[in-house]
């Protein structure tokens, strides 16, 4: 496709070598607020400026505000149990931590992952009746119950009104019609999960009423909505990333594509980038800073996960490197937690609670500036978190390898 700018948009296109690698890095690390530019903004305002924290039971929402903002994970949590921000299915229907003004939209660009299940049930004979009537038992229950009650106490006060669908359904990942019933209420903001004790990294979750009011968008809206907000939280995407992260079709990719009059920018590598018009003008005018900038991130922070890109992160002089005979620059999802330095990968860490200490290996070594920050994000894990998890299932022992990896390249 010809690179050019709609004639509307009044600005000229970088020219393509000018927009090296690492540049490209610099000015996603500016765009995701990692600069220091969203110190003093709220949790709410870090997530509709650098993108909505994946969580799957990890603690990279705690870091993700620590590390754009100084916010305490006190402060987190009681964002959390105001509402200020929440835990929900959005796009993919993955779970994202995200602003109070996204949720309606939100869980409605996510909202068909959660029929998807119903298809399974419906090929094992559940009629979409069955569900409907076990949604308003759901949500009877637990408004007599006037609090919330975990999936183990809403099975047990159902009792048989949730059908247990035996060796074939948990061969399809469907043992009950519960989750079902419970994650189409979810979508419809009719009940919202909340984390037992208060923590996003701890999976435990009950559920509650809720009574979000619908959205006034359409579909079509809503998903020009979420492409416009990626292309900002990028900076600038591929269209391949852009599908990754919304899972949109090709047709519907295209179409939101158009609607936020998107602008194809060619880079020095001959990538092709989707950008917002006004990116693309504050792009041509930006300078990558001179002076380190480090920060420790989760490896499911919005900077490496919203692209999925990795390996552009790593100098070309640093692609070949590995952990435990894996070539870091080759894999999708880095094993390790990343350390940055204006967009640029310059090491890996993992957490050792056993010796309430940062594992980690600098590809380069130490400076006073990687040196400061580590020792901070360490102290700020042992006082707020007392531990690092990437995930629900994350552990010590299931760590332990690749804490002792890092500690022998470092």
């Amino acid at each position: 496709m010809t690179t050019q700018a709609p004639a509307a948009t009044g600005f000229d296109l970088p020219e393509p070598e000018q927009l090296t690698p690492a540049l490209l890095r610099a000015w996603a690390w500016h765009r995701q607020g990692l600069d220091g530019s969203l110190k003093g903004a709220d949790s709410a305002e870090v997530f509709s400026m650098a993108g909505w924290a994946r969580s799957v039971g990890g603690a990279n929402p705690y870091l993700t505000l620590f590390a754009r903002a100084g916010i305490s994970r006190a402060q987190a949590d009681d964002d959390v149990l105001s509402l200020k921000i929440h835990e929900l299915p959005a796009a993919r229907g993955c779970t994202y931590v995200l602003g109070h003004n996204d949720f309606a939209w939100a869980l409605q660009v996510g909202r068909d992952a959660a029929v998807a299940p119903f298809r399974v049930l419906a090929r094992m004979g559940v009629e979409r009746g069955e569900i409907t009537l076990l949604e308003e038992q759901i949500l009877h229950t637990l408004a007599e119950a006037g609090g919330p009650l975990d999936p183990r106490q809403l099975k047990d006060e159902l009792g048989d009104s949730v059908r247990n669908l035996g060796e074939e359904g948990k061969k399809k990942g469907a043992a009950t019609t519960l989750p079902t019933a419970l994650g189409l209420l979810q979508a419809d903001g009719r009940i919202r999960r909340v984390p037992v004790n208060g923590r996003l990294d701890q999976q435990r979750y009950a559920y509650t009423l809720w009574g979000l009011p619908a959205v006034t968008m359409d579909d079509a809206s809503a998903r020009s909505l979420l492409m416009e907000r990626y292309l900002g939280w990028t900076g600038g995407a591929t269209f391949k990333q852009s599908q990754w992260f919304t899972g949109f079709t090709v047709a519907a990719s295209k179409a939101a594509i158009a609607a936020v009059g998107a602008v194809e920018v060619r880079t020095g590598a001959g990538e092709v980038l989707w950008m917002l018009p006004d990116d693309v003008a504050r792009l041509a005018a930006f300078e990558a800073p001179d002076e380190e900038q480090i920060q420790l991130l989760a490896g499911t922070d919005s900077m490496v996960l919203l692209r999925r890109n990795s390996a552009d992160l790593f100098d070309e002089r640093d692609k070949g490197r590995k952990v435990l005979d894996s070539t870091l620059a080759l894999q999708a999802d880095l094993p390790d937690h990343p350390i940055l330095d204006r967009g640029r990968i310059i090491g890996l860490w993992q957490y050792d609670p056993a010796k309430e200490r940062i594992a980690h290996w600098l590809f380069d070594g130490v400076t006073a500036a990687t040196g400061q920050r580590i020792a901070e994000v360490e102290a700020w894990i042992r006082a707020e978190l007392g531990d690092f998890r990437s995930f629900s299932l994350d552990s010590p022992a299931s760590r332990k390898d690749r804490i002792d990896a890092l500690d022998a390249a470092g």
